[in-house]
């Protein structure tokens, strides 16, 4: 499992990406600092190779157009380039949902021998989560982020954020339930 560090960016970090958010040709050092770790989060859930690279050029891409709406809140670069990963796979998830033959509702779940089938459905469900009911699942269950952390990113209390994940749960225990077989 990934696990962010969440300590506060060095002062060298935070030269880089200022120094990129006046010149994008100094994009280039956050880049070779960050591409192993953003790369690692990606392949260890994309079952392809080459689209985990892809997904990674795009993370990149999206994270130098919008460099210039990066906001330091504590967290170091790599926690943000993250988050557009995993936005990049909630999205990539979404797509693939659309491009079921099968309707959403009548995909059964699988039995417990078959774990892929169980991880592949319960990808296609949270992909179905309003937004921030995703963004809080990915962040506190993929990337393993605590309930302060995701607060703060999302800038809501860790109230609201326990209450969009317990709504973010309770959906996926009512969608997982339609989908079992009787007993």
């Amino acid at each position: 499992m990934s696990v962010i560090d969440t300590t506060e960016p060095t002062g060298e970090e935070r030269h880089l990406v200022e120094a990129a958010q006046r010149d994008p040709i100094h994009f280039a050092p956050l880049y070779e600092r960050n591409f192993d770790r953003v790369y690692a989060f990606l392949e260890r859930r994309i079952p392809s190779r080459e689209e985990a690279e892809d997904l990674t050029a795009e993370v990149f891409h999206q994270a130098m157009a919008g460099l210039n709406h990066f906001e330091w809140q504590g967290t170091p670069f790599v926690a943000w380039l993250l988050g557009i990963a995993a936005n990049l796979l909630a999205k990539r998830w979404q797509r693939a949902n659309r491009q079921l033959e099968t309707p959403a509702p009548n995909i059964e779940l699988a039995t417990d021998s078959d774990a892929t089938e169980r991880h592949a459905l319960l990808a296609q469900l949270v992909a179905l989560l309003p937004d921030d009911q995703r963004r809080v699942i990915l962040s506190r269950f993929v990337e393993q982020r605590s309930i302060r952390d995701i607060a703060r990113d999302l800038g809501r209390s860790e109230g609201a954020v326990k209450q969009l994940q317990f709504r973010a749960m309770e959906t996926l225990r009512q969608h997982t339930k339609k989908r079992q077989p009787y007993e």
